[in-house]
Formats: structure tokens, sequence, C-alpha cells
């Protein structure tokens, strides 16, 4: 059995029963409060300032904000379950080493970068025991907050790179030395502090700050309230809110991450409220801002170089486009729809609801933050400078009325939030940056995308399924736009000459190139997400991934199928009505939930329908269909509005009978 990553230790004045006088052990717990504070407000103040006032060498950012990242992490999680910090032990000992030990492996970093950039290759033994003991304590701060799953992954990629000729034929390569390793992952941006770090130490970490400020100043109840006036007559509608909210976001952002971190500061929060767990509505988020990037009209930068590569204008890329991506985003809506269900989250009377035009005139301040926040994407400004700006303006706004103004002392304190809710998220990215810096190291990306290709054998839907797990390799250990570029080099041509269309290949490997930011064990989008929800990272991540299942099946439609609009005009309808069938009797199966909780012959009966209304044929079509109508005439008696009429009918009947 896994064992569960610690919980955070509470850093305040409490009561302790030791034989250790009582004032001893509440001052030790008040100093390691208030370094913990410190630290805490210091990196938030070194956030804002990188994102609004100042640009810094990305690897001297990125090294600082994990240095605080690890000191939270070493004083916040204790090394095991049990393990006592209000008493000087061992352990509290080997905490403060390690703190020691995080200080200097910056210090050495930030003091010694010029020497470092000039000897590349030509490395001092210093530099390497340097890389070494950062490495290890990154490890050692995945297994205390995340994890020994993710920990375990990082290892067996960095003994992957180690025993490179010892691998099977398929994925040998030559092997690198522990200096080559470690410092490749410590002293360059090509390992932990890579894309995944990168992308936690400026937008992530700027909009947790952003809902921190939101929660501290009463806008996020704002919003909370909101959604309940416009969504709460809806099972589960803020969820359904969210998933629309982020299709729109995206389309103009073209940016799954930033579309969490901007969108989900309120609509996760809102989520949680109504009765989804943390992770669900993180994954939700996710899943949601994923599809952004397929979604005109504004796309992921890939569908720019694609209208190059094919020679095909943006405009006719962005019409072939749209049809599935909303097919992607109903697939998102029911399963959200379906454990909205299974979750007993009903709407509300309308009279129970609170006015929206009341909310709005009460709390007019906070939609200020929202309109430079908004202003500011759509003017095409960073992600990290939006979130800066959206910070400042919600401080600002929070002066308005007197209920929301921050004084010192809360400013303080909410600053030091927002780097403790960061902490989850950094860590996970700080060791998703080691199979990154692995993954290219061994070229295994390139190796595996390839191997792929040959391995099919000719058969088209198998092609397909193995581009998908070429580009989640590849994925690891490059950005979704780099990604669909190396894929679509090696497998765009294999594509063509098994008798798919070059638009439709170039479609189809543009988007799996998304799915990284979905899927275990590097899923940028899910670990953004799970740092706004405060939930667990790879949980979040894999729940995630069962929601976005749209983007692994609707490219395999579009080889076979006129998804993109690229047959008759019939045909294109009855592809188009047949796949949405499909995609709502997919999700029932794998949710087992349609009307009602599925039997296992009914979640056999919607696997089957959903196979046949995928592939081409009128005949599937219809036996599809005949199967997806079967299932909800047998649930259309249990479905749960049926059993409170039965019961309501029961009761009146019993009530006749005792008068």
């Amino acid at each position: 059995m896994t064992e569960k990553p610690s919980q955070p230790i509470k850093v305040t004045i409490g009561h302790h029963h030791d034989r250790i006088p009582k004032d001893r052990n509440l001052k030790l717990v008040s100093a390691i409060g208030k370094v913990v504070f410190v630290v805490a407000v210091a990196l938030s103040l070194f956030q804002l300032y990188t994102a609004g006032l100042t640009a810094m060498t990305a690897l001297l950012q990125r090294s600082v904000h994990l240095g605080a990242i690890l000191c939270l992490t070493f004083l916040l999680y204790p090394p095991f379950k049990g393990a006592r910090k209000d008493k000087f032990t061992v352990w509290l000992v080997l905490d403060l080493a390690l703190v020691a030990t995080a200080l200097y492996t910056i210090y050495y970093l930030g003091f010694n970068m010029e020497e470092i950039f000039e000897r590349q290759g030509d490395w001092l033994p210093g530099d390497v025991a340097v890389g070494v003991l950062g490495v290890c304590l990154v490890l050692e701060a995945c297994r205390r907050v995340i994890g020994n799953v993710m920990t375990g992954i990082c290892l067996v990629f960095l003994l992957y790179a180690y025993f490179g000729p010892y691998m099977p034929d398929m994925v040998i390569h030559k092997g690198y030395s522990i200096e080559r390793i470690s410092t490749t992952l410590w002293l360059t941006t090509e390992g932990v502090f890579g894309i995944p770090l990168g992308v936690a130490a400026t937008f992530v970490f700027i909009f947790v700050l952003f809902g921190a400020f939101l929660e501290s100043t009463g806008g996020g109840n704002f919003f909370i309230n909101l959604a309940y006036a416009l969504t709460g007559r809806f099972s589960g509608g803020p969820a359904k809110t969210a998933v629309i909210a982020s299709g729109f976001m995206g389309s103009v952002s073209g940016s799954a991450v930033g579309n969490v971190v901007a969108t989900g500061s309120f609509t996760i929060p809102m989520m949680k409220r109504v009765g989804y767990t943390p992770h669900m509505a993180g994954a939700v988020e996710a899943a949601a801002s994923t599809g952004g990037q397929l979604m005109p009209p504004i796309m992921g930068a890939g569908a720019f170089l694609m209208a190059e590569f094919t020679n095909t204008s943006y405009l006719e890329i962005v019409k072939i486009a749209a049809v599935p991506a909303i097919l992607y985003y109903v697939t998102v809506l029911m399963f959200v729809h379906f454990e909205a269900q299974k979750l007993g989250l009903k709407g509300q009377p309308k009279s129970q609801l609170p006015k929206a035009w009341e909310v709005i005139k009460e709390n007019l301040h906070f939609l200020f933050p929202i309109v430079v926040l908004v202003t500011a994407l759509m003017s095409h400004v960073s992600p990290m400078r939006a979130g800066f700006l959206a910070v400042v303006s919600t401080y600002a706004a929070s002066f308005v009325r007197k209920k929301s103004r921050m004084n010192f002392s809360q400013l303080l304190e909410t600053l030091a939030i927002g780097a403790k809710n960061a902490v989850m998220v950094s860590v996970a990215c700080a060791a998703a940056g080691i199979i990154v810096g692995m993954v290219s190291l061994t070229g295994l990306g390139l190796q595996f995308s390839h191997l792929v290709i040959e391995l099919s054998m000719g058969i088209k839907v198998l092609a397909i399924l193995l581009i998908g797990a070429a580009s989640l390799v590849l994925g690891m250990g490059l950005p979704v736009t780099a990604s669909y570029i190396v894929l679509v080099i090696l497998a765009g041509p294999a594509l063509q000459d098994l008798g798919v269309p070059i638009v439709v290949a170039h479609m189809i490997v543009f988007w799996y190139s998304q799915d990284s930011n979905v899927t275990p064990p590097v899923s940028l989008a899910s670990f953004a997400a799970a740092g706004v929800a405060g939930a667990n990272p790879m949980r979040t991540a894999f729940t995630s991934w069962k929601l976005a299942k749209g983007i692994y099946i609707i490219p395999i439609i579009m080889a076979y199928r006129p998804l993109l609009m690229n047959g008759p005009p019939a045909e294109v309808i009855v592809t188009m009505l047949a796949t949405l069938v499909g995609l709502i009797a997919f999700a029932a199966c794998l949710d087992r939930y349609f009307l009602d909780y599925a039997t296992w012959f009914e979640v056999l009966l919607l696997f089957f329908a959903a196979a046949f209304l995928f592939w081409p044929g009128v005949w599937f079509d219809l036996a599809g269909l005949i199967m997806f109508i079967a299932v909800a005439l047998m649930q259309w008696p249990r479905r749960p509005a049926a059993r409170e009429q039965e019961t309501a009918a029961l009761d009146s009947t019993v009530c006749v009978e005792d008068s």
C-alpha cells in the first residue's frame, strides 16, 4: 500500500503534554511559526515583484522560488506521520539541516550563476555535489508533500538515465554519469528548473495569491453567492458554469494552465462549496481549461503552425476545429452532470436563492479586479502580469467598503496564506522537472515516437493510439507546441501514408499534443488546478485524465468519419449526431451512471453503443442508437425523480389508510 504524504503541521501555539517544560515547547512552536510566516510573506512579495515590476533571469527567479518552497516544506511537513516538531528531537534537527542545505544549494546557484553559465559541461566537483544535494532535496520534498508514487516515478526515470546501456533494445541508450544527470537537473533549465517549475513560479503562484486575496477580502464569497444566484437551480450548477466559462476563457487565452489559474480562482471554490471534493473541483477545471486550446477563435499556438504546415488558411482551421471542440466540452459536461447526480447535488428552489442583482449591488467593487484581469488577458498581457494587476486591484478595491477593508496585519497574513497554498503545486512541478530532464537527456521522447509508428503494423487505429502514447511521453519533456511540432514531423507522414488527409492528420496530432496537460505523471493543468483547490496533485491529475477522455476518443473518430466537415453535408450531420450520442454513452459507461446507477449489463450495452456510434456506417449507427435507447428505457423507471414520486405516492397511500 502506498504511504500517504505527510499532512502539514500547524505552526501555531497550542497545548502540548510532554516531559519538557511547557513554556519551552510553546517558545519553540512560536519560533518555527514566525520563521514560516516571514519566509511565506517574503516569497509572496518576491513573486509580486518579479511578476509586475522587474523581470529576472529564469534560472535565478525559479531558484529563489524553489529555495523558499523547500524551506516551507521542511518546516511545515513532518518526515513521517506522527513526527514531533514541538520539541527538540532528531527529526527537528534533521529538518533544520535540510532547510540549511536547501538554502546553501540555492545560494551556490545564485552566487556562481555567471561562472556556471561559462563552464557548461566542464563542471567542478562542487557543482556535482550541489546538484546531487538539490535533486535529493526535491525528492524528499516530493515524498512528504505528494507521496511515494510520484517520488517512485522520478526515481525510475533517474535509474533509466543511469543504466541506459542495460535497458531493453527498444529503449536502450548510452547511459549518463551521475555528474551529467545531477548537473543537468540542477544547474540548467532542462531539469528541476525547467518548464513545470517555471509555470509554478510565475502565473500559477500569482493566481493562487490572487485567490487568497479574494478570500480574505470577501470577494470569494461574492462570486460564490453570485454563482448560487445564477446556477443554483441546476444540479451541480457551479461545475457546469466552470466548464462553460473555461471554454470561453480558453478560446481567447489559448493557454491551458493560464486558463486554470485565471478562471479556477473563482470556479473551484464554487464547486467545493456545493459539495464537490477538492480533487474533483480541480479536475473539472483542468479538463475544461485543456479544451480551451482546442476551441476557436484563438486556439493554441499550434493551430497557427498547422495552417502553415498544411498550407491552409487559419479561418479554415478555425472552422473545422469548432465542432470537435464543442463535442469535447459536451463530454466534460456529461461527466460533471453524472457526478452531480451521483452525489445528489440537486438544484435549489429559486425562492431560496439570493437575487443576482442584490448580490452584485452589494459587492459591485469586486467586479473591478475581474474587469482588470479580463481586460489584461484580452490585451495579450502575459498571464503573470495580468495576475499581478488582479492582486493589486483586489487590494485597492477592498478599501471601497469597510467590511472588506484589509489592515496591515491582514495583508501580511494573506501574503503568507498565498505562499503556503502554493507549496504543493510547486513541489509537484519541481519533481516533474526531474522526469522532464531525463526524457530530454536520454532522447526517450524521439525514440519512443519513432518506435510506436513501427509498431502500428499499418493499422490506422493502432497507429493513432500509439501516437497518443508518444505525445504523452513527448509532453513530459516539451511544451505543447513543441510536442506538436516534433510529433507531426515524425508521425504526420506515416498517417498520410495510411490514407489520412493531411489536415486531418495534423489535427489528430494537435489534439494529442494537448494530453500532457491532464495526463499523469506530468500534467501541468492538473497540478495548477490542485494548487488552487488545495488538493493532492496526483489524485487531481488522475481524475482530470478521466474527465478529459474526449481528447483521446475524438481524434480516432476524425480519422474514420467526416467530423471535420470534410464530406457530404448529410454525412457530416449524421457523424456529428452519432458522435454526440456516442460520447454521452461513453461518459455514462465510464462513470457507471446514466439516468441512474448502471448495472454491469447496462455498462456493457453503453460501451457497445458508444463503439458502434463512433464507427462509420449507417447500420452501426442504428445498432448503437438502439442500445443507447434500450439503456434509457431500462433506467427511466429507476431514475431518482421517479423514485421520489413513487415514495411520495406510497407515503400518501399510507396516510390515507391510517386516517
